[in-house]
């Protein structure tokens, strides 16, 4: 039952992960209309190796949380500075990407290792199953341990895997919608990360 409910928890946090939009779903559509959805699935293939590993990342990170809790304040504070971060690379990517639209072609034999590359850029995927494990083990919902943490890892894997090949069987239906949404996803999320820092600072300095 434990094997199950890790496997579960895994799956469907990596889902909601991976349903909004990003570059790496933006670029599977892409490639699947670019060179095939077998191609697709060998760059997703990439892009799940990567994030099974960013999994158990995140959840030692969460169970060293939770077991220190001196150090959170420390870590809100980090966390902070990293928010502020990121939230102008958003920035400077959204108004970049107005300028000069970046096209990059990727050969089909080298696709698995090209989804490992460009999974690597995403520096989202840590905080995010940092921060959604730690809700869990909040919640009495996950208790980490080595081969919880592993089943866990294999149901994010899965998830994100499922996740990423629907976009690359439906591909021709949603290119459009995806890339108009994917355009100002950067934007939206610049936002969204400096809301969320500006409000941990107050919260900081005004305790």
């Amino acid at each position: 039952m434990n094997f199950l409910l890790c496997l579960v928890l895994g799956f469907l946090v990596a889902a909601l992960g991976s349903i909004t939009p990003s570059y790496l779903n933006l670029t599977v559509v892409k490639y699947s209309l670019k060179s095939g959805k077998v191609s697709a699935f060998y760059l997703i293939g990439g892009f799940a190796t990567v994030l099974f590993f960013q999994a158990n990342i995140g959840a030692y990170f969460s169970d060293i949380l939770m077991k220190n809790s001196e150090y959170i304040t420390l870590i809100q504070k980090i966390g902070t500075g990293i928010l502020v971060l990121l939230s102008l690379n958003f920035f400077r990517i959204h108004f970049n990407s107005k300028n000069k639209k970046k096209k990059f072609k990727i050969k089909k034999s080298k696709a698995y290792f090209s989804g490992i590359g460009l999974s690597l850029l995403n520096t989202i995927a840590i905080p995010f199953y940092f921060t959604s494990i730690s809700l869990l083990i909040s919640l009495n919902y996950f208790e980490y341990s080595l081969l919880n943490s592993l089943y866990f890892s294999i149901g994010s894997t899965l998830g994100s895997f499922s996740l990423y090949a629907l976009y690359a069987i439906i591909a021709s239906r949603i290119e459009h919608k995806l890339t108009t949404i994917a355009s100002k996803m950067n934007l939206i999320l610049g936002c969204l990360t400096g809301v969320v820092a500006i409000g941990n600072f107050v919260y900081l300095y005004a305790k």
